[in-house]
């Protein structure tokens, strides 16, 4: 019998085995959202990030994670039966999965697990051509990182989107101008330890050539709430370009090229990625009406 996993592999062309990695992954993240449904999780919480974008707005790069932001703040929200109906809805589609759930501290705000398969296993499972397989490793494992937010800076607002497989279901998510407000947050205020995202700036870039509007209120108070943004003022526009500017200037170009390559079928699309195409973009970004 044909498993839900190797239908749906049916709508990708991988070739490679990256590809097939990504597109088994990408099921995995649609299964995952569809169990969250069937759990209504989403009566509770809203989805967004790059995956978000992929996978509702076709944003064209893979995406590794599943973030979330309840609708209000909750620090008694409880994860673990949204996953165990994420690990049900996953096996019944035909993949074994290990669920860790993870709290660093109690305190923290982000609260996350790792959903696991063996590589290997799930190329057997699904009778993907020998060769891949002699070229795999038995401890490798296909990984999504899913993260809420219990505790979401406010000002955003949801709307409901439609998917169509496995089966048709639905997903709130945040409206585009506080998705961008998100994205432009993640690529202001990651911390300096943690390595240039390429997939920040491949995002940006997407978001500006759509012409999609920047919520910069939110994006305001996603920075006093992560410390990032502490005058007594308004952020401006004029004040949120000149910190893109000093952002653009100190960007890693090679490190950042390097980190998107993978989620990215075209290499040649970051061939033009240079300091002053990054500044030309700046007057291009349109802000919302009540900026």
């Amino acid at each position: 019998m044909t498993t839900t996993i190797e239908s749906l592999l049916g709508n990708y062309t991988p070739k490679t085995k990256n590809e097939y990695v990504n597109a088994i992954q990408e099921i995995m993240q649609e299964i995952s959202l569809m169990g969250l449904w069937r759990a209504k999780f989403f009566e509770h919480a809203a989805f967004y990030g790059g995956t978000s974008l992929r996978i509702l707005h076709g944003l064209d790069r893979f995406s590794e994670d599943l973030d979330f932001s309840l609708l209000k703040s909750d620090p008694t929200f409880n994860l673990h039966p949204f996953l165990k109906a994420i690990e049900e809805e996953l096996e019944i589609s035909g993949l074994r999965v290990t669920v860790e759930h993870k709290i660093k501290h109690p305190e923290e705000s982000i609260r996350s697990a790792f959903l696991k398969t063996g590589t290997l296993e799930t190329f057997i499972r699904i009778g993907l051509d020998e060769a891949l397989q002699r070229y795999t490793q038995s401890n490798e494992v296909i990984k999504i990182k899913l993260e809420i937010d219990i505790d979401p800076p406010m000002g955003f607002t949801t709307e409901i989107k439609y998917l169509t497989k496995p089966v048709p279901f639905s997903v709130r998510t945040y409206v585009p101008e506080d998705l961008f407000a998100g994205k432009i947050h993640a690529l202001l205020c990651r911390p300096y330890k943690v390595r240039v995202k390429g997939r920040d700036w491949y995002d940006f870039i997407w978001y500006v050539a759509k012409g999609f509007r920047l919520h910069l209120s939110h994006l305001e108070n996603r920075m006093r709430q992560s410390g990032h943004y502490s005058s007594e003022k308004s952020l401006t526009q004029e004040a949120f370009l000149n910190l893109m500017e000093k952002k653009i200037e100190g960007l890693n170009l090679e490190a950042a090229k390097e980190d998107i390559k993978r989620f990215i079928r075209n290499p040649r699309e970051i061939e033009g990625w240079s300091v002053d195409f990054f500044r030309s973009l700046l007057p291009r970004i349109q802000f919302s009406p009540e900026e």
